[in-house]
């Protein structure tokens, strides 16, 4: 992963040609070097920011918010396929085992562009302004039919990133849960009260850092470090409410750590959700 010399880039994945569960044909790191130097991409990611946080006091929901979900989507997907997961989005759809990676990459880049509509409803506003760029992105690198079939699955995903809409693939999914692994201090997806003292104020500033790396018994697990209890608020109100319906139940596991200071003595909390 390479990080952006400036806020107009995302952070970008970047898969190991060495690794077994990545592809040697490199299609997903060609759609990202085209997403990446975007113009019109890198606008809207930053356009898409007035309404969620200037007008409605979000927190950031543009450029450094669709990097870190990328990053951790394209992560979370490298665990699975280690693990041998079968993904159904781009089989059922006839496409290649690796348009499974780009479709990923393609919905986590873009999820959050019906933003500069409104902040409510955004998944169902980001549908049409997603598709007419990837319109113009996908015949770079694919053929009609597969073009419809790409665009199809690319725009399942953003809409069930946020929505009581039922999560049908496992792409689909994967942009779910990683949408909620942005959580790290004052970056947690539920907002907190400006000047308060409330349970979302306290347990947003409450989470030191997510970690996402193999497990023994799953293929994923995602550790989530917190400096005080109440960032397991957070985790239950935020995270758990992704991973349910995200098709990824069984195969994630979620472990909150506290660290805390009593005296001269560190006292750790380990707690599995």
């Amino acid at each position: 992963m390479t990080k952006p010399a400036d806020d107009t880039h995302v952070e970008r994945h970047q898969y190991d040609p060495d690794a077994d569960h990545s592809f040697p044909d490199g299609r997903v790191n060609a759609v990202l070097d085209r997403v990446t130097d975007d113009e019109e991409i890198a606008t809207y990611l930053k356009a898409q920011n007035v309404n969620a946080v200037d007008r409605k006091g979000y927190n950031d929901h543009g450029t450094k918010h669709v990097g870190i979900v990328r990053d951790r989507a394209l992560k979370l997907y490298d665990l699975l396929k280690a693990r041998g997961v079968e993904f159904n989005g781009a089989r059922q759809q006839g496409l290649d085992e690796a348009d499974e990676a780009v479709i990923i990459a393609l919905a986590a880049t873009l999820h959050d562009v019906g933003h500069v509509v409104h902040r409510d409803r955004h998944s169902y506003y980001s549908i049409p302004l997603a598709a007419d760029i990837l319109d113009r992105l996908l015949p770079a690198f694919y053929e009609v039919p597969e073009q419809v079939r790409m665009k199809a699955e690319v725009l399942h995903a953003i809409l069930c990133h946020h929505t009581e809409e039922e999560t049908l693939t496992r792409e689909a999914g994967v942009i779910r849960v990683a949408d909620g692994l942005d959580m790290e201090q004052g970056r947690s997806r539920v907002p907190y009260e400006e000047g308060g003292r409330g349970i979302n104020t306290v347990s947003s500033q409450a989470i030191e850092s997510v970690i996402l790396r193999p497990d023994d018994d799953v293929p994923a697990q995602v550790e989530i470090r917190m400096t005080n209890a109440a960032g397991v608020y957070q985790v239950d109100s935020l995270l758990k409410s992704k991973v349910d319906g995200s098709l990824l139940e069984d195969l994630i596991r979620i472990v909150a750590i506290n660290t805390k200071s009593n005296g001269d003595e560190s006292i750790v909390e380990r707690i599995e959700l």
